[in-house]
């Protein structure tokens, strides 16, 4: 029963597909078509940004009913827009670039091709279908009246011209309505698949986009590792000031205290010059922090393998340690996967409730792959879902949108997954070399 409903399901849509597509590709293929031929007297300049809006949401509505429907992923191939100018001289821009974007006229003639081959791809399945209620009503004596009234009655390849012949009519109408119903999916299928062989990116415009998201993904992630690199100088600049510097400046007057007071009095200048120790040893454990948290000397002398051991080793949870790594990566490499574990295992500790962390890290395929699992209560927001929630959530996800950013300055990428209830698994690809 539930193949028979999806089948039907099928034919349902597939007749849903054949007449809504063929009234909105004719409607927007002629309305498109004027409007690019009225550029040139200028009214084009204003309705075809609109009519090719409106082909370009028939053509994404298409893509999600493709996916929904049939499992058929079909990319949107469209090149940014420029931002919008006001005035004519931004209508003029605009225009000009749907015009020149070859993807405007792929949907073009995707949608003549909707309104023939589409159609009729779409519509087979519901007409052999419904073969089969018609078959049973003509072989109910309905045939009579019609044959009565002009003659020439034919079902399919059936000529009906009497009660007999009617009666042959049910079970070739089973025999259409069973066929529809087996073609129903694989021709919905094939629809999507015509439309997307047209407004899918053909391989040379498909590089293009992707290098277009790459170049802008970069820039931002150059911008946002210029203001991080501004905000850290300050924070080290903040440390230096508030801590060592404030112990160096008092162990300097300490000093200058004991040298006048280690005549007449040698007992206070000694309790002054045990202060000035402490004082020292506090500030070089505070210089020795602060160099730990540009580049932490482990990373430097042996490598990322043996500083996230070390890493694990200081974590408040038991971390299990899986590194394979066959040579040693870049520096500047090295230093972004260290902070981006660091921070991982420090938002475990804090929020996830986890009782043990597995931290696996090896490179394959050009490729350090990091990934970071907890058992804990889960719920771990992704920078790119955060965004588009609460404050809370944006909140939650300010840490691992800080290790976005980190890894993407080398065309990182990260990704999450934290069911409530956990486990949560960070993963991290940062391309790359060893040597």
């Amino acid at each position: 029963m539930k193949k028979i409903g999806n089948a039907l399901l099928s034919a349902a849509r597939g007749l849903w597909l054949a007449i809504f597509g063929l009234v909105a590709s004719i409607l927007l293929f002629v309305l498109t078509v004027l409007s690019i031929a009225f550029t040139l007297l200028g009214i084009g300049l204003f309705t075809t940004p609109v009519a090719v809006g409106a082909h370009r949401a028939h053509a994404s509505l298409r893509r999600r009913q493709a996916k929904a429907w049939a499992g058929v992923e079909i990319p949107e191939p469209y090149r940014p827009l420029p931002a919008r100018r006001p005035g004519l001289a931004g209508q003029v821009e605009l225009c000009t670039a749907l015009l020149k974007d070859p993807a405007t006229w792929r949907d073009l003639l995707w949608l003549l091709v909707d309104a023939t081959a589409g159609t009729l791809l779409a519509i087979l399945a519901p007409v052999l279908v419904l073969y089969l209620p018609w078959g049973i009503v003509l072989a109910l004596g309905v045939w009579e009246p019609i044959e009565r009234a002009g003659g020439g009655l034919w079902f399919t390849f059936l000529h009906i011209t009497d009660q007999s012949t009617a009666h042959l009519a049910a079970p070739l109408g089973l025999v259409w309505g069973v066929l529809g119903a087996f073609l129903a999916r694989p021709l919905l299928r094939a629809d999507f698949l015509l439309a997307k062989q047209l407004i899918a990116p053909g391989p040379a415009t498909a590089r293009e986009l992707e290098l277009a998201r790459r170049v802008d993904r970069l820039t931002e992630s150059r911008h946002d590792a210029v203001d991080d690199s501004a905000a850290e100088l300050r924070r080290i600049e903040r440390d230096l000031h508030d801590g060592a510097q404030a112990r160096l400046v008092a162990m300097g007057m300490s000093l200058g205290t004991i040298e006048a007071l280690i005549e007449k009095d040698p007992a206070r200048a000694k309790q002054l010059v045990a202060a000035a120790r402490t004082n020292s040893a506090e500030a070089l454990a505070e210089l020795r922090d602060l160099v730990r948290g540009i580049h932490p000397p482990v990373l430097a002398e042996r490598g990322l393998a043996d500083a996230l051991r070390a890493l694990a080793l200081r974590m408040p949870l038991p971390v299990e340690v899986d590194v394979e790594l066959a040579g040693r990566a870049e520096e500047p490499v090295e230093t972004a996967a260290y902070f981006a574990v660091s921070e991982v295992l420090t938002n475990a500790a804090k929020h996830s409730g986890a009782r043990r962390v597995w931290l696996d890290v090896h490179h394959a395929e050009g490729m350090l792959r990091i990934s970071v699992t907890d058992n804990g209560r889960g719920g771990a927001v992704a920078p790119a879902d955060a965004a588009t929630r609460g404050a809370a959530a944006r909140a939650a996800g300010s840490g691992l949108a800080g290790i976005e950013r980190r890894i993407g300055t080398l065309d990182g990428v990260l990704a999450v997954s934290s069911p409530a209830g956990g486990p949560t698994m960070v993963t991290m690809e940062i391309p790359c070399v060893l040597r």
